[in-house]
């Protein structure tokens, strides 16, 4: 196995990071979760992940935290995709690109790109609420013969996505939370 962190060193201080994501995404007013419950706040994860130097220190500040048996970066569509992306630049660890459904046209696969089978994945998203797609799609990966037992993501929303995922024997880690 690969030692993903001996030459990466750890942030001492993601504050800066945080601001500069919370400046970039954080948006407020009236919004719908996929859970159905409203929000007044919300982090718009697709405006950090489209800034290239933000999203490259987001995934330089995430590469300690990923699990060192990870075998493969399975990117949530669409939000964890640019994430993984980044992360796998990063790690050079292969990505498999995880749909909500699988197509119904072209190859019908849930996962493509890196084959899962039998592979230790770590779920990457880039925001959890409440943790409902990745534990579906934790729940997909694991028919297909894949092992998943961390997720790690960008900003934990800090509601109930741990404790949800957490009942689907999946760890949450992640770089921030939303306070």
């Amino acid at each position: 196995m690969r030692d993903l962190h001996a030459s990466l060193p750890h942030p001492a201080d993601n504050g800066d990071l945080a601001a500069r994501i919370r400046q970039a995404a954080h948006l407020t007013g009236e919004f719908l979760l996929r859970s159905g419950e409203t929000a007044t706040q919300f982090l718009d994860e697709y405006r950090f992940a489209a800034d290239p130097v933000l999203l490259d220190a987001a995934a330089r500040a995430m590469v300690p935290l990923i699990p060192s048996d990870t075998e493969v970066l399975g990117g949530l569509e669409l939000g964890g995709v640019p994430v993984v992306t980044a992360l796998s630049l990063r790690t050079g660890l292969p990505v498999a690109y995880i749909r909500k459904k699988a197509k119904v046209h072209g190859t019908r696969r849930l996962a493509e790109g890196a084959d899962i089978t039998g592979k230790r994945v770590l779920v990457v998203e880039a925001v959890v609420n409440t943790g409902g797609q990745i534990a579906l799609a934790a729940a997909d990966l694991r028919g297909l013969g894949a092992t998943v037992t961390h997720t790690l993501c960008v900003v934990d929303r800090g509601r109930s996505g741990r404790a949800n995922l957490a009942a689907h024997g999946v760890e949450l880690l992640n770089l921030l939370e939303l306070t």
